[in-house]
């Protein structure tokens, strides 16, 4: 482990010295399967590394399938803030930002018929140019409205990897300087790098996944753990074709 881990293209120094740590301790308590950029199964996001524990016991009768684990790496405050949204907020805000453009279009429908477009058989169903006219408060709201569309679709990873269960276990993985009680998501721990380890300064929640969910975490490690060798052996997909 003493080994520099291979940066992925567009990755800072920072950030993949963040995922050495955070192999480094899941391998020290326990995951004896690791592997990082892992697409995880049921959702379209990837892990920055993967971890897999097999249980020290059964619990039950049955064979016990194991703990998955996901470890999210953050190095600065807007790289944190931007997967941290939250649905059911954003959802109220765009509500009211419609609303609000529902008005302004039917006021502008009214002091600006000029902006009609002859663009179907009925007039009723005839769209408006409302952008013709530069109007400050409705450039203002169509800003506004997009930029929480993409916050609905793109800024709520953590948020959505526990509503679709990926995992038992979730752990953001940050430098010293970053930790803030009030910036983790709930359901979430969190490592805090400290002397060139990491120490777990908040216990994440435990979730129950299925373990249908759980073997198709393993096969994904598996998998990411045999693109990494087939890469470090120079073995390529014409040699196994």
């Amino acid at each position: 482990m003493d080994q520099v881990v291979t940066r992925c293209n567009g990755e800072t120094d920072a950030h993949a010295r963040l995922k050495r740590l955070a192999l480094i301790w899941a391998q020290q308590n326990g995951y004896s399967a690791c592997a990082m950029e892992v697409s995880l199964p049921r959702c379209r996001y990837r892990a920055d590394v993967a971890a897999y524990r097999l249980a020290k016991m059964p619990v039950r009768l049955e064979l016990d399938i194991g703990t998955t684990a996901v470890f999210e790496c953050k190095q600065c405050l807007v790289d944190l803030r931007r997967d941290n949204g939250c649905t059911t907020t954003t959802q109220r805000r765009l509500e009211k930002v419609h609303a609000r453009r529902e008005v302004l279009e039917r006021n502008l429908r009214v002091h600006y018929p000029a902006l009609r477009v002859h663009d179907s058989l009925f007039a009723e169903f005839d769209s408006h140019n409302f952008e013709a006219i530069d109007h400050r408060g409705y450039k203002q709201v169509l800003r506004q409205t997009r930029a929480l569309q993409n916050r609905l679709f793109d800024c709520t990873k953590f948020e959505t990897l526990i509503r679709y269960r990926c995992a038992n276990l979730f752990f953001l993985v940050l430098p010293g300087e970053l930790f803030r009680e009030t910036e983790i998501p709930i359901g979430w721990g969190a490592l805090v790098e400290s002397n060139g380890a990491l120490e777990i300064v908040r216990k994440p929640i435990w979730h129950e996944v299925s373990d249908q969910t759980r073997l198709a975490f393993l096969e994904r490690i598996a998998r990411a753990g045999t693109r990494t060798l087939n890469k470090s052996a120079g073995v390529t997909f014409e040699s196994i074709s």
